[in-house]
């Protein structure tokens, strides 16, 4: 029984060692075959992941909506949210000056339309 443990010892602290000094995962992603790095030193992005996307005319709620997935590596949450809004405030502003801008191209041309 004594053998046991020390064997179970032996591989734990084993199993630690690798796991501290990071050896653990090139190991594992040697063994599966992906996970090449990119240019900027970082593993490929999971492929099974659903793509985020807004649609084709985003409007200030659909940056709302956004969701984004959370990984070990991610992005700063704050700083992704700030982005965010600050995105959706800009789209807001335009959706507004573009709206002005119609209404008042429809007023010049039915006051083009009334004169002689």
């Amino acid at each position: 029984m004594s053998f046991f443990l020390i064997f179970l010892a032996i591989v734990l602290i084993g199993v630690a060692v690798l796991l501290g000094t990071g050896v653990a995962p090139k190991i594992f992603r040697s063994a599966r075959g992906g996970g090449q790095p990119c240019a900027d030193g970082f593993d490929e992005p999971v492929a099974s992941l659903p793509p985020v996307l807004l649609p084709e005319n985003a409007g200030p709620s659909d940056v709302d909506r956004l969701r984004f997935a959370v990984g070990l590596r991610g992005y700063r949450m704050d700083q992704v949210d700030q982005v965010l809004d600050e995105l959706r405030d800009q789209i807001a502003a335009k959706d507004r000056k573009i709206a002005e801008l119609v209404e008042e191209m429809g007023r010049l041309r039915a006051a083009a339309e009334q004169r002689p």
